[in-house]
């Protein structure tokens, strides 16, 4: 059995990445859930980490896939399609085609500090994602 941990305003979140933090091809999504509904999705990028919030735009099927739909504000559509215990990322044209992990926020050996909204592993973050995000 596993849970999600959950702050006293009751927000969960589950991050998932590509490539490493702080490099110039990092990506990272948030996907928020406030009060048990769906909450807001950002994506972030680069060293900087500038964050962007998307619009969620529903369930869809893409190839066959059980998928879940994000706009950006410049109107561009990204299909999120979870495979296992991570998401695999991809626009309607074929250009763009990642596979993000989970992202475990919180110490590192001691050092940082804990994320009590944070998915507690990547099961509990997979379950967040289709409770709020694939219904």
């Amino acid at each position: 059995m596993f849970f999600l941990t959950g702050s006293a305003h009751g927000q969960q979140v589950a991050n998932y990445s590509f490539g490493k933090a702080g490099a110039k091809s990092y990506e990272h999504f948030s996907f928020w859930a406030l009060e048990n509904k769906r909450g807001e999705i950002t994506y972030s990028y680069g060293k900087v980490g500038k964050e962007i919030e998307l619009t969620y735009l529903g369930t869809d099927t893409l190839n066959g896939e059980p998928c879940f739909k994000v706009q950006f504000p410049n109107q561009h559509v990204l299909y999120i399609i979870p495979k296992g215990l991570s998401l695999k990322v991809i626009d309607g044209e074929g250009k763009y085609s990642k596979h993000f992990r989970w992202q475990y926020e919180g110490p590192v050996d001691g050092v940082g500090t804990f994320c009590d909204a944070c998915a507690e592993d990547e099961k509990a973050a997979m379950k967040l994602i289709r409770k709020h995000f694939m219904k």
